[in-house]
């Protein structure tokens, strides 16, 4: 049992790390871009959503809900009974509970109009609190098969999380399989197994036509002897020996500045996104690295995760290594003038590692 705990151990870890990443795209999926500042009431929707799963476990199997009970630090003055009419109500008003919190994580511009609407919206949250619930199941279950079959086969793995842009999915693979090939590595393409389409199916199930636009038709697989990397809408996994990994993920990391994905979740941070992306191709190459010091100003002020904030300066390094390179801005130009706050941070960096 010794020699297995680490493994089981560092199993646990992978899998939580790829349920997060995939719960994190389902609810951008049924809610929309979520607001730094609105991250406790997401995890709020999202213990809701296994908390009624487990009510409702308990209250169609008595058996398992006696269970429960005893998990319950209840006084001895309450009766057994109360607590099982207790679970019936949470299964009652969870879902409501998993509808109200995600009207609230949607933008006020996108919340339904009138009070019809919007209790509406709240009633879609039992469809949603089952089909969160079981995308996190399902993938507490695939996730530590595919983990196993890496270690049989002593490859490695590494994740790219990221959320691909509505009607992006072709664009992204096609781009991320040219990167690949560029950097010497012949893939061909595949149909990932069907269980992976899984998750994004049932929440297509229960989310309309605008969460449809936002799942492929199907999860493609880039294959090759010693790699395989699987597209996700919410993940690029890579698998294979230490060498193939290390060439694709620079390849593939390098590519996703430049397509229909982002690389971060919050609201803040995919704005900071979008506004890189257009210094990439500037329509006044004049006004580019005014543009460039406003933005750095902006990821001085702005409060996200930290790793969001550093794949946004990872962005804002390589824009502005491609204007130089390009020649639309001139080297000079940014060694004469006063650097923003973030350029003053590196300076600071890089005299301390002279």
């Amino acid at each position: 049992m010794a020699l297995f705990a680490p493994l089981l151990a560092f199993i646990g870890r992978q899998v939580g790390r790829i349920v997060q990443m995939a719960f994190g795209w389902a609810t951008i999926l049924l809610f929309g871009r979520v607001p730094q500042r609105k991250q406790l009431l997401l995890a709020g929707v999202a213990l809701g959503s296994i908390l009624w799963v487990v009510t409702v476990i308990g209250v169609i199997l008595p058996d398992v809900g006696a269970f429960l009970i005893a998990f319950v630090p209840a006084p001895d003055f309450i009766d057994e009974k109360l607590i099982r009419l207790a679970m019936l109500v949470l299964a009652i008003v969870l879902p409501m509970a998993v509808g109200a919190g995600g009207l609230f994580l949607m933008d006020p511009a996108d919340r339904p109009p009138g009070i019809g609407g919007k209790a509406l919206q709240v009633l879609r949250g039992y469809p949603y609190a089952a089909v969160l619930s079981l995308v996190i199941l399902l993938l507490l279950v695939v996730a530590p098969i595919f983990k196993l079959r890496t270690i049989i086969k002593r490859w490695e793995d590494a994740h790219i999380p990221i959320v691909i842009k509505p009607d992006g999915y072709e664009q992204v693979v096609g781009e991320l399989e040219a990167a690949i090939d560029a950097a010497g590595l012949d893939m061909s393409r595949a149909r990932a197994p069907r269980v992976l389409e899984a998750p994004s199916r049932l929440l297509a199930l229960v989310g309309g036509q605008s969460v449809r636009r936002l799942v492929p038709d199907r999860i493609v697989m880039l294959r090759a002897a010693s790699l395989q990397v699987t597209i996700h809408p919410s993940d690029v996994a890579i698998a294979g020996s230490k060498q193939a990994v290390a060439r694709a993920r620079a390849a593939v990391a390098d590519r996703l500045t430049k397509t229909a994905a982002y690389l971060t979740a919050s609201e803040e941070a995919q704005e900071v996104e979008d506004a890189l992306r257009a210094l990439r191709d500037p329509d006044d190459p004049d006004q580019a690295m005014t543009t460039l010091k406003a933005i750095d100003q902006r990821l001085a002020e702005l409060t996200v995760p930290y790793e969001e904030w550093e794949v946004l300066y990872r962005q804002r390094l390589q824009v502005e290594r491609d204007l130089l390179r390009t020649g639309q801005v001139p080297a000079a130009q940014d060694e004469e003038e006063e650097p923003g706050p973030v350029g003053r941070l590196a300076r600071a960096v890089k005299e301390l590692t002279r």
